[in-house]
């Protein structure tokens, strides 16, 4: 005869719901707080070649007293050296007004690829402008 006062199994079931849902909680955390610190870190470099490559003026604008332009071929070269020189690689897209950068890092899962997820691509972009002055939005300067 059979005891259904026995509770006999239902640890192990129990167990068996209840420990894949907290691996993938687990998971999540992990995983995204990686792929945010990764999207960090594609928006500060990005930021960073935009900066070094603004800095690319064009000279005969700057020796005629002219307003100062970038010259996109130095400002795409200037961003590129500074993707080189931290290890990463992005787009950098310059014209004489605007310098575009953009980084591509990939982020390897870790507990998420126990259930297919590989990792995350994130992409970072920044611009930059060549300054002549400070100028609050409303037209005056400091």
């Amino acid at each position: 005869m059979i005891d259904l006062r026995r509770d006999d199994g239902s640890a192990t079931a129990f167990t068996v719901v209840i420990v894949p849902a907290l691996l993938m909680v687990a998971g999540l955390v992990l995983d995204l707080g990686l792929a945010m610190s990764a999207r960090v870190r594609a928006l500060a470099v990005a930021e960073e070649a935009a900066r070094a490559g603004a800095g690319a003026l064009d000279p005969v604008q700057l020796r005629h007293g002219d307003r100062p332009t970038l010259d996109p071929v130095r400002a795409q070269a200037a961003a590129r050296s500074y993707l080189a020189g931290v290890g990463e690689s992005g787009t950098v897209n310059a014209t004489t007004g605007l310098l575009t950068v953009t980084v591509r890092l990939h982020q390897r899962a870790e507990l998420l690829r126990l259930i297919g997820i590989s990792g995350f691509n994130i992409d970072g972009t920044a611009t930059a402008i060549p300054a002549t002055s400070i100028v609050n939005l409303n037209g005056s300067t400091p």
